[in-house]
């Protein structure tokens, strides 16, 4: 039994220690005021409060120091030569008379014929039989 009540005393001492650590930390941390830039690190602590004491342990850690990087050129655009286009009379070539069409179409027993030309006269199509084939001969 006392054993078991050394070991809750020393634990609760160990849990007492770390929450005070963890309060510590949040309380410094919290109350550091943040920087302003105003020149170096002398003139921020000359500017802040009592905190800025801070900025001087660390400054060189905690503050990006300005980089110089070298400005990337694109490749110079030299004018293009191009040769003037040469231009052609045309020549006139007169479009091709449309195909023909056949205006019979024959069948074995008739015909049929396409009248008019679809302009003064409409367009028809008039079947023609073929005469009957003759008698046999006796």
């Amino acid at each position: 039994m006392r054993l078991d009540k050394q070991r809750r005393e020393c634990e609760s001492e160990i849990v007492r220690r770390v929450v005070a650590s963890a309060l510590a930390l949040v309380l410094v941390v919290g109350l550091t005021t943040s920087a302003a830039y105003a020149g170096t690190a002398t003139n921020l602590a000359l500017g802040l409060t009592s905190f800025a004491v801070f900025n001087q342990f660390f400054g060189g850690v905690a503050y990006a120091r300005p980089v110089y990087v070298t400005p990337i050129y694109a490749a110079p655009a030299y004018p293009v030569y191009v040769e003037r286009p040469v231009y052609y009379q045309r020549v006139y070539v007169p479009p091709t008379a449309p195909p023909t069409y056949p205006t019979v179409v024959q069948y074995p027993h008739g015909r049929y014929e396409l009248r008019g030309d679809g302009i003064q006269t409409p367009y028809q199509w008039v079947w023609i039989p073929n005469p009957p084939p003759p008698a046999p001969p006796r």
